[in-house]
């Protein structure tokens, strides 16, 4: 029988459709894996009267409930939950934070990306993400993107993995210690098993395969040319790769390249609508005219890039330019979180703050831009036209929040605003194609005690094996 779910009674639905509509006394009956019908609950009400074929499997009611489309990550690191706030509790920065880490994650093992898979997904879920992309780039001990596909699989998700890499070792100049590099030739050999095993590029597709070369300063321009003829040989799968997070990097490439990182990027013909790059904090005038221009995409990682002092994205100049901009929680060694919404919230106020050469400014990045933000544009930049926003054709993929409790009390001149500025809410309901995978703020099917002690364990024994425990 087709499941048809029927949520009535939101306070607001906040559509994100190109109108921006928000739907008071809000309802939406999903078939299937889509979403049938969407309007007042009085006008469903109504409707499903008149077609009692149609008639709703489960109904559910929203009342206090603001109904957003799920959140949209596009940027993480979820084996990084195994090794959260070592390096940023000493306050490193990015390059000499990953230089003592990867002593930690070369002990990194199948069921430890498996785990820590489904613990970030556990956090994710229960904070309003509904897809997700992962970059896994290391891989010892027989680690496999499959150990995190198959974890994300039982978890329910939407999932875009991207098959990450590293092929230059220290000895060669690169960051990474040579015992975490891998064979070029194998990394597209796996590269293109992955894409014929695993990619679906149909409508709704819960599974999506990406090439993810890591960065600039730990694979070839030889790697990094080759994964984007492979991926464009193949119908929407992705290519993502770190570019331009930190002054060093900038260096890093002018000294090497004779190039700034966008033009490095440009000349392995890693510009383009499939292309997206994570964190992008130092791009100038010209970097952001040519990636608008070429239609790449950027993931914003705002926590990550505070944290590990990396600067401000300017974020507001790239969705003014009309670039594709997307949010990312990152990993969660540089966050030590994973609240999806939360980083929704975090974006809006540090656009506010402004960034060198532009003053703060209260009105410069409002609650539902950064709502947009972390749905549709989400949505663009995972190259996806079927999530992102509540309409009807589209994947039945939302989240209800409550704000009727004590952190919103007094935000009822504005709830949709109140979700972004007040205290981030956990996911009250959360619906990943159809399916429900959040209920009454709790994970359906999920042991979280049992996960989250597995995980623990793991994480100890990976930091006595490299002396940090």
């Amino acid at each position: 029988m087709t499941t048809r779910l029927y949520i009535k009674r939101a306070r607001v639905i906040a559509t994100v459709d190109a109108a921006r509509s928000e739907i008071a006394d809000g309802a939406i009956l999903t078939e299937g894996s889509g979403i049938l019908k969407i309007g007042t609950t009085a006008e469903l009400d109504a409707w499903i009267a008149r077609h009692p074929q149609q008639a709703p499997t489960r109904t559910i009611d929203a009342s206090g409930c603001i109904i957003t489309p799920g959140l949209v990550n596009c940027h993480h690191h979820m084996y990084q939950t195994l090794t959260r706030a070592i390096g940023t509790g000493k306050g490193l920065k990015l390059f000499d934070w990953l230089k003592m880490l990867y002593r930690v994650w070369g002990h990194l093992t199948p069921e430890g990306v498996h785990v820590s898979t489904q613990l970030a997904l556990a956090e994710l879920l229960l904070s309003g993400a509904t897809t997700v992309a992962d970059h896994l780039y290391l891989y010892p001990n027989g680690c496999r993107l499959d150990d995190a596909i198959v974890a994300a699989r039982q978890m329910g998700v939407r999932f875009h993995p991207t098959r990450g890499s590293m092929s230059v070792g220290e000895s060669a100049g690169g960051l990474p210690p040579d015992s975490l590099v891998e064979d070029e030739r194998m990394i597209m050999a796996e590269s293109q098993r992955l894409i014929e095993q695993w990619h679906d590029d149909q409508d709704r597709s819960m599974l999506r395969i990406g090439l993810a070369p890591c960065s600039p300063f730990s694979v070839s321009g030889d790697l990094m040319r080759e994964s984007a003829r492979m991926a464009r040989s193949y119908r929407k799968v992705g290519l993502h790769t770190h570019l331009a997070e930190t002054l060093d990097e900038e260096r890093y490439c002018i000294d090497l390249f004779g190039m700034r990182p966008v033009d490095y990027a440009e000349s392995v013909e890693w510009l383009g609508p499939d292309v997206w790059f994570a964190h992008m904090v130092h791009p100038n005038e010209q970097d952001i005219g040519k990636m608008a221009h070429t239609c790449s995409g950027v993931c914003h990682c705002p926590s990550s890039n505070m944290i590990l002092a990396s600067g401000i994205a300017p974020v507001r100049q790239m969705i003014d330019a009309g670039m594709r901009v997307g949010l990312g929680v990152d990993g969660s060694a540089s966050n030590d979180g994973n609240q999806m919404l939360g980083e929704a919230r975090q974006a809006m106020l540090l656009q506010r703050v402004g960034w060198p050469g532009f003053e703060s400014s209260a009105d410069r990045f409002s609650a539902r831009e950064a709502l947009a933000l972390a749905t549709e544009g989400g949505a663009k930049t995972l190259m996806r036209d079927d999530i992102g926003s509540l309409e009807e054709g589209k994947a039945a993929d939302m989240v209800a929040f409550r704000i009727d409790g004590l952190a919103h009390a007094g935000g009822q001149g504005d709830p949709l605003a109140a979700l972004l500025t007040c205290s981030p809410a956990p996911a009250w309901l959360s619906v990943i194609n159809g399916q429900v995978v959040v209920e009454d703020g709790q994970l359906v099917g999920v042991d979280l005690p049992q996960l989250v002690e597995k995980h623990n364990r793991l994480s100890l024994h990976m930091l006595q094996k490299a002396g940090l425990a």
